[in-house]
């Protein structure tokens, strides 16, 4: 599965932003956007999130960065990190480093 979708941006070289061609600049990603304004990029959530919308979702953004959202509030802000800042996350998950937090 791809998940590298960026429908309809482009990114400027010159800043490092995404831009889309129909906007009248670039749209500059920065932690705590509205998700909204990340147009055509693919939000994932996991296989094990439940049917109620209760999900963490993620999507890669053209200039390498990970952008997360609550599906509960898929209007609400994105916080946005670096590749070495969700894969350092993703050890520590697979590691166990955060098992206590769903102990009941």
């Amino acid at each position: 599965m791809d998940h590298d979708v960026y429908d309809g941006y482009d990114l400027d070289e010159a800043s490092g932003c995404a831009t889309r061609p129909a906007m009248p600049g670039p749209v500059r990603v920065h932690n705590g956007m509205a998700a909204t304004r990340l147009e055509g990029v693919a939000w994932q959530k996991s296989r094990h999130s439940n049917s109620q919308g209760s999900c963490v979702e993620f999507a890669r953004l053209p200039g390498g960065e990970v952008a997360v959202r609550n599906s509960r509030f898929p209007d609400g802000p994105a916080l946005v990190y670096t590749r070495a800042e969700i894969e350092a996350m993703l050890l520590g998950v697979k590691d166990g480093e955060f098992d206590h937090l769903i102990v009941g």
